[in-house]
């Protein structure tokens, strides 16, 4: 048998403890400079790239010309850009179909998941094992692009907004985050519910989501962003230019040169320039989550950690 000693302290009659580990020490001044440093550069990488778009979307066309295209220092300032972006045409179009099927799917998207996620996480409820495995197959097998678009097809949805929302309403990931929180709720505190008379859909609604409003707004967060973000699906099962959200309509302008309906006549004459309207999209397509994601943010470490440590 083996004895364990310590040195003792300057003290005497007490024991030194155990080294502590590397990750617990209190850091230096180097370290502390160091990752000061790392942070600052990591910022600069991301701001400096936003900062061009913004103030090149501000300038003037003689501006523009002058810097021979992005703008890094301002000289002045103007809205004519996003002035003639939002009075009409496609851009402004392409915006309000973005904000209609963002709120229209986020919406329906959190309905299904909560629905779905509060079933899975009531352990006597019809089926839920057979379709939770049915669930977590559809995370590693996919039927693939063709047969989807098929599917939408055969559907009717094709050329209609609903093809913008039902083939991606749904994320598995999203409902385990949700039934994982929802397990993690006090049994006694739906029992208690159901011995004073409260249905399912009652206890859902008074009691299960007011206590899971942290990973309500983090989930509802995820689905919006997807949705302003999406792009691809109207691409593929949208023919109509005058139903493409804004971020198709960023791509025609940013990638493929292409003038927006409304803006031809004022970019061909000179009075705007084509750099100013394209960096004035992107604006547009960057600026709602950019505003909404700092009002989310403090429930992310409650919404995500609590829901995925008590799964």
């Amino acid at each position: 048998m083996t004895a364990v000693t310590y040195e003792p302290r300057d003290k005497p009659g007490r024991w030194a403890a155990p080294p502590r580990p590397p990750w617990e020490e209190k850091p230096s001044k180097a370290g502390l400079a160091g990752k000061g440093l790392t942070l600052t550069l990591a910022a600069f990488a991301i701001l400096f790239p936003l900062w061009i778009v913004v103030v090149t979307s501000l300038q003037s066309k003689k501006t523009i010309d002058a810097a021979g295209g992005l703008v890094v220092i301002p000289k002045s300032f103007t809205l004519v850009a996003y002035k003639e972006l939002l009075t009409g045409g496609q851009v402004q179009r392409a915006a309000l179909v973005s904000v209609g099927v963002t709120l229209a799917g986020t919406l329906f998207s959190m309905t299904v998941s909560v629905l779905c996620a509060y079933g899975l996480s009531r352990a006597g409820s019809l089926g839920h094992r057979w379709l939770l495995m049915l669930l977590l197959a559809t995370m590693f097998f996919g039927a693939g692009l063709i047969p989807t678009y098929l599917l939408v097809q055969a559907l009717g949805l094709t050329d209609s907004y609903l093809a913008l929302i039902l083939p991606s309403a749904v994320s598995v990931f999203n409902i385990l985050v949700l039934r994982a929180f929802f397990m993690g709720i006090s049994p006694e505190l739906i029992d208690s519910a159901r011995i004073d008379g409260a249905g399912d859909w009652r206890i859902l609604w008074q009691i299960v989501m007011p206590l899971s409003r942290a990973v309500l707004a983090v989930i509802s967060l995820f689905y919006a962003v997807g949705y302003w973000s999406a792009w691809f699906n109207a691409s593929i099962y949208l023919t109509d230019q005058d139903m493409m959200p804004l971020q198709n309509v960023m791509i025609q302008l940013v990638q493929k040169q292409e003038r927006p309906v409304g803006l031809a006549t004022q970019i061909n004459t000179g009075q705007l320039s084509p750099l100013a309207v394209q960096m004035a999209v992107m604006v547009m397509a960057l600026l709602p989550v950019a505003v909404l994601s700092p009002f989310v943010q403090r429930h992310f470490k409650k919404g995500m950690l609590t829901g995925a440590v008590k799964g």
